[in-house]
């Protein structure tokens, strides 16, 4: 994030927002800026990839579904912009960490030990330990303590949209980001490589809502995607994972999409076409 962070000093706050006498490195400075930086980070993010995504991905035929709510699209938005800045404040604490030099960032691919290998290994690692670290955190929010009271919100939308992706109480949707923040602290990973990732994880926390259920055949029950979290959302105890279905066979929560065996919510919407 200090990359980001050096791009709007010299761009912006500094010649354009700051007093002059406000240093770049003063700490109360810095975190002014990344809280600003990350939501508006956030918000271009969420309400760019999903709009595209809703308006050019989501099949509008599931808005028919008897479980698609009264003006859901409108609350899915509502609840997702008031929760965004309650997630940054500890994002940007982390965010924080990152650019006072406690994380193990690096700027040159000379810096990686194994050059540009290291790098294409770090971002596989980053991928399978996240997809872990969520499974559990997901997992755990489905628990009795604590499921009514941060977790349930995000499954007022049985039939999610794209916009569904960040309409999570602001508990579940920081713990559920946690392991992205994590992983730079344990592991060396490339700067400019983690921004890429970062924006991936938020672009494909949108994808599995998009209900768009089409994967190739060969990677349906190895890839997490939408139909395996549209059946997640309708049946609650299924497919915890994020991008790979790992975890849950371990876990022995996996369970084959609804939607490729016939009887998914496109199919449901047929059968009612018919009668």
């Amino acid at each position: 994030m200090d990359l980001v962070l050096e791009a709007a000093d010299q761009h912006l706050l500094t010649p354009y927002v700051y007093p002059a006498g406000w240093p770049e490195g003063e700490p109360c400075r810095q975190l002014l800026s990344l809280f600003v930086i990350t939501n508006l980070g956030a918000l271009a993010l969420y309400l760019l990839f999903g709009t595209l995504s809703y308006y050019f991905i989501f099949d509008h035929e599931l808005k028919k579904h008897p479980q698609f709510l009264e003006n859901q699209v409108r609350r899915e938005i509502s609840y997702a912009l008031r929760s965004l800045p309650w997630i940054s404040v500890p994002t940007v604490a982390l965010f924080f960490a990152e650019v006072r030099g406690y994380s193990k960032l690096y700027d040159n691919i000379e810096d990686s030990p194994y050059g540009w290998s290291g790098v294409f290994l770090s971002m596989l690692s980053f991928l399978f330990f996240t997809d872990m670290g969520i499974y559990w955190i997901h997992r755990g929010l489905h628990h009795k303590l604590f499921y009514k009271r941060f977790h349930k919100p995000h499954h007022l939308w049985k039939i999610a949209t794209p916009f569904a992706s960040h309409a999570f109480h602001p508990v579940d949707g920081f713990m559920q980001s946690l392991p992205y923040h994590v992983y730079p602290f344990l592991f060396p990973l490339h700067k400019v490589t983690y921004l890429g990732l970062y924006i991936f994880v938020n672009v494909w926390t949108i994808s599995i809502h998009d209900g768009d259920y089409r994967v190739p055949r060969f990677l349906r029950h190895v890839i997490n995607g939408s139909a395996h979290h549209t059946d997640h959302h309708l049946y609650f105890d299924y497919n915890y994972g994020q991008y790979f279905t790992l975890w849950d066979k371990i876990g022995g929560s996996y369970k084959s999409p609804t939607s490729f065996e016939g009887k998914g919510p496109h199919d449901y919407l047929r059968k009612l076409r018919e009668k």
